[in-house]
């Protein structure tokens, strides 16, 4: 197998002070490099992400684009052996009895990495894959309050970069379930389902997701793709994002900071102080 690149990247950088000589000093970033995802040998799409759990990656991926569903549906996740895949930058899906639309994969997967996806039209074509959220469970505003702080406890990486988005998965009582760090926020999320996926939890209709950043359209609709029925986000969520919400029945939380935040969509399933 392939030997694959580590999260962090060793950098020589020179720190400026105004008011001082600057020095040259060794820093580490966040790596960033691209994995193609091929399906049955047959490539699907190119992401750039952090390396590690680029199986994981991969699995969450075709989980959010609708084509699995059960951990049957994949036989193998494999690093190609592939020329000039010396970094292990390629993986390869074997389906075990999965059906592929090729057509419908290849043409989303190149909307949505170029030009983006176009609202009710997008939103109307998502909802023949994936059923709405109907979970009747309440959480309080204290746990939901609660998260941040362990989820930026856990995000080991961003503390040597501070470079890498995170998504995290809680249950219901408020406790970690997994985290995953990414430079591209939506990786970070794929890397959950995957990981879901791999291990017989899907659909994760009793647990909460957490973002580090925005929320947009993208990662409402991945939730979804895993039974996700409340999210929350440290930052701002985008319009077509709370439009998504509301007609999926998701409960979606932003502006996550201290003991406040934003309820944009199905407020009933956090419990009134």
């Amino acid at each position: 197998m392939s030997a694959v690149r580590p999260a962090i990247s060793q950098v020589n950088v020179r720190k400026v002070n105004v008011s001082d000589a600057a020095v040259e000093v060794a820093d580490v970033t966040a790596t960033e490099e691209p994995l193609e995802i091929r399906v049955e040998g047959r490539s699907v799409a190119v992401v750039m992400r952090t390396p590690g759990h680029d199986e994981e990656l991969a699995a969450g991926f075709l989980v959010s684009e609708g084509v699995v569903q059960h951990p049957r549906d994949i036989l193998e996740v494999s690093q190609c052996p592939s020329i000039g895949n010396k970094h292990g930058n390629v993986v390869d899906v074997l389906l075990g009895g999965a059906v592929v639309n090729w057509d419908s994969l290849t043409r989303h997967v190149f909307s949505a990495s170029s030009c983006g996806l176009c609202g009710k039209t997008s939103i109307e074509s998502v909802f023949q894959r994936f059923p709405a959220a109907e979970t009747r469970w309440q959480v309080t505003p204290a746990l939901i309050a609660s998260l941040p702080d362990k989820l930026r406890a856990a995000q080991e990486t961003f503390s040597k970069t501070g470079g890498l988005h995170a998504s995290g998965l809680f249950d219901l009582d408020g406790h970690l379930v997994v985290l995953r760090e990414d430079v591209g926020r939506h990786n970070a999320l794929d890397k959950i389902l995957g990981h879901a996926f791999m291990n017989g939890m899907l659909p994760l209709n009793r647990h909460i997701l957490l973002v580090s950043g925005r929320v947009s359209f993208e990662i409402i609709q991945k939730a979804l793709a895993g039974g996700i029925a409340l999210v929350a986000a440290i930052s701002a969520p985008s319009s077509l994002a709370v439009d998504f919400a509301q007609e999926a029945g998701q409960t979606l939380v932003g502006f996550l900071r201290g003991e406040t935040m934003n309820v944009y969509t199905h407020p009933q399933r956090i419990l009134q102080p």
